[in-house]
């Protein structure tokens, strides 16, 4: 008799899969919170790429749980399964925080390194999913089928708790803690590292206390059989046999009829599942482009407070835990009131809805941040701006150009980068200069599609121009970039946080990222700019900082190259909220359907065609991400119409589709049937049933 938690009918052994599972979750999601910007900063990948092997990673973590289902039911059994698997995770957990780390080897090997590590622990998380629930139902004994979905219940909780704790503590230890001279990647991915080594551990320690199932055969193996010998009969015999009322009925002379019609029965939800992977390409990019968009924004919550671009991941499993009590409590008893018959399809139909007016808001939200983002010239041309400090107005004159016709004031920024063509190979263009009624010419080299400040300023009487080549594009964690700029006849050092700048006489420093703030009292190591006031250093902003010595005094002039971003990351919270909606509608429903429409011993086929819809989701971004080279908020707009096309399609299809009740073909076989073989297929399922019944109601999370 197993072990029961003091005063319950709960065994023992739930408690440490539980743990297990919240361990399991927070290295995972943890993990995955970090790839897209670990990605763009530290493999130094663009956001297409970037995007695309994000949605790679999350496509094979769908397809391999078809491999972990087979191995468990065929081979190990649930529990070795768990254990082998979850050993190959910690590998990859280890390998890929191993590639976080600089000193270890080139960039090559870097790369190397993560893809191993992503591939290990795709088998690893992918190949323990559909193991772990039902392993945990397998605890319980047949009389307490409440306790096992309350069970399922608090498994639920702990999937989500481990999701939300660790997109928000992940994030924090990759940009707060600072290691190898920037972000913390190492440390970050080595976290969630342990974590599995914890889930691990903490599942071999509850190993006296479980109850083990031997492999009892995988059904799906036996419907792939069914199906193609069915395909192989029909084509062979075809010609000699009378036509037969359906394609698998080919299968008679092998299979019985049972097995048929509950095939026929999947396929008929199957084909359901054709249009879903739509919805999934629109949800799973919370982690890419949401994140990249993210990046662009504004983040800060009053003087004290930001948020990190990769911890917005977690209003999804926030919103979740508040939404599915709402809408079970609340909304869909007042719908029920209002008399309208709200279907298991027409609530998926409403969830894709949902997801592309999240699209919709996130295209907005795009049109608005795209503002404070320079593009770059186009090819054979490229970006100037001037910053006038010579003490007096000038007049620029480019020739071949009509730019500039009006006087430039001293002090005043441009207002944006004007584009200019490159004259022959790029070298001895020139720029007239004229203050105060003297000319002088200068000439200077330049390359397409770059960009540059001429920055004019006094010395001695005479204006000096200084060519300074510009970083236009904004940081991938959204911190701002800054550099200074030297006009004083000595090197120059200014301490700036953690970070020291070097600008020698007559040059620019170093361009670096340094944290959003207010940076009001700056020391340097020269006695005349102590106390350097720089102001607000915003989110997304790159500056240049002009020192100039004024009466005895070196004064900073401010430059904002880049402007800092404008449109704060609230902005994004509709959409998420939106998303949300969409997923508490679409996802846990789709789950209580396809349990619903499927008989007992097929269950496990239908969770895994479901699990194959995301991964195929996450494929169709991973295609559009490279090959259609669109802007942001186009491509935002296109997934958009794109699901509203796929909700017309599937509200079509489920017009057409008739619902049936497994039970009913239950009790018509069961007539026809002996009542000890019956009697035998009901103890066989009965645990599959309560398992499968409450892991519809799970979602997405696991």
């Amino acid at each position: 008799m197993s072990k029961k938690v003091c005063g319950t009918n709960y065994p023992l052994s739930i408690c440490f899969i539980v743990v297990n599972e919240f361990c399991e979750r927070f290295s995972y999601y943890g993990m995955k919170a970090l790839l897209t910007l670990y990605f763009l900063t530290y493999l130094h990948w663009d956001k297409d790429l970037s995007t695309a092997i994000y949605h790679a990673f999350s496509s094979l973590c769908y397809f391999t749980p078809i491999l972990g289902a087979i191995i468990a039911d065929s081979w190990l059994g649930k529990y070795k399964t768990i254990i082998y698997l979850s050993i190959v995770y910690v590998i990859g957990h280890v390998v890929k925080s191993v590639g976080a780390i600089p000193t270890v080897g080139n960039t090559d090997v870097h790369i190397a390194l993560s893809m191993v590590g992503l591939i290990l622990i795709a088998f690893g998380t992918g190949g323990i999913k559909p193991c772990v629930a039902a392993f945990g139902g397998d605890q319980f004994d047949e009389e307490h089928t409440s306790e096992r979905q309350k069970f399922f219940s608090i498994f639920y909780m702990s999937i989500n708790a481990g999701s939300l704790l660790s997109t928000v503590i992940t994030p924090i230890l990759r940009s707060d803690v600072q290691c190898f001279g920037g972000d913390c990647y190492a440390l970050a991915f080595g976290v969630p590292a342990a974590l599995m080594i914890v889930a691990l551990v903490v599942f071999i320690s509850g190993s006296s206390l479980y109850k083990r199932s031997p492999p009892e055969g995988n059904i799906l193996l036996e419907v792939c059989s069914c199906i193609g010998f069915a395909i192989r009969n029909r084509w062979q015999r075809a010609k000699y046999d009378p036509p037969r009322k359906h394609w698998l009925d080919w299968a008679e002379e092998k299979y019985s009829k049972r097995l048929i019609q509950e095939i026929k029965m999947v396929l008929r939800v199957l084909v359901l599942y054709i249009p879903l992977p739509m919805f999934w390409a629109l949800f799973d990019q919370q982690g890419s482009r949401w994140t990249i968009q993210a990046a662009r924004m504004n983040m800060a919550f009053g003087n004290s407070f930001s948020i990190k671009p990769d911890q917005m991941q977690m209003l999804n499993a926030l919103l979740i835990l508040v939404f599915v009590p709402i809408f079970d409590l609340i909304i869909y008893p007042l719908v029920g009131f209002c008399r309208i018959n709200i279907t298991p399809l027409r609530k998926m139909a409403a969830g894709m809805i949902f997801a592309a007016l999240a699209f919709g808001a996130a295209t907005l939200v795009e049109v608005n941040v795209v503002k404070t983002v320079v593009d770059p010239a186009p090819e054979g041309s490229y970006l100037m701006q001037v910053y006038n400090l010579a003490g007096g107005n000038v007049t620029v004159k480019i020739p071949g150009s009509g730019l500039f016709p009006e006087q430039i004031p001293h002090l005043q920024d441009p207002p944006e980068y004007v584009t200019l063509p490159v004259v022959g190979s790029g070298q001895g263009q020139t720029i007239d200069v004229t203050l105060n009624g003297k000319t002088s010419e200068f000439q200077y080299p330049v390359e397409q599609q770059k960009a540059y400040s001429i920055i004019l300023y006094s010395d001695t009487g005479a204006v000096k121009c200084e060519l300074a080549e510009d970083f236009i594009t904004k940081n991938q964690t959204g911190d701002p970039f800054l550099r200074f700029f030297n006009t004083l006849p000595e090197s120059i050092n200014i301490t700036v946080g953690d970070l020291v700048f070097t600008a020698p006489s007559g040059l620019m420093s170093p361009t670096q990222p340094v944290d959003r703030g207010e940076y009001s009292n700056v020391n340097c190591s020269l006695q005349a700019c102590s106390n350097l006031n720089l102001g607000l250093l915003d989110f997304g902003g790159s500056y240049t900082f002009v020192l100039m010595e004024e009466s005895g005094t070196i004064v900073p002039y401010k430059m904002e190259d880049v402007k800092a971003n404008d449109v704060h990351i609230a902005w994004q919270i509709p959409q998420y909220a939106l998303i949300t909606m969409g997923e508490v509608l679409f996802s846990i429903t789709g789950l209580e359907f396809s349990y619903s429409q499927a008989p007992a011993n097929m269950k496990s086929v239908l969770q895994g065609g479901w699990l194959l819809t995301v991964a195929f989701g996450n494929v169709i971004v991973l295609i559009v991400a490279e090959g259609a080279g669109l802007e942001q908020w186009k491509e935002f707009l296109l997934f958009a119409c794109l699901l509203l096309g796929v909700f017309i399609i599937f509200s079509i299809m489920a017009h057409f589709y008739t619902y049936v009740d497994p039970e009913q073909l239950d009790k018509v076989y069961m007539m026809n049937s002996s009542k000890e073989e019956d009697d035998h297929d009901d103890k066989k399922n009965k645990k599959s049933n309560d398992i499968h019944l409450v892991k519809a109601g799970q979602g997405t999370r696991l």
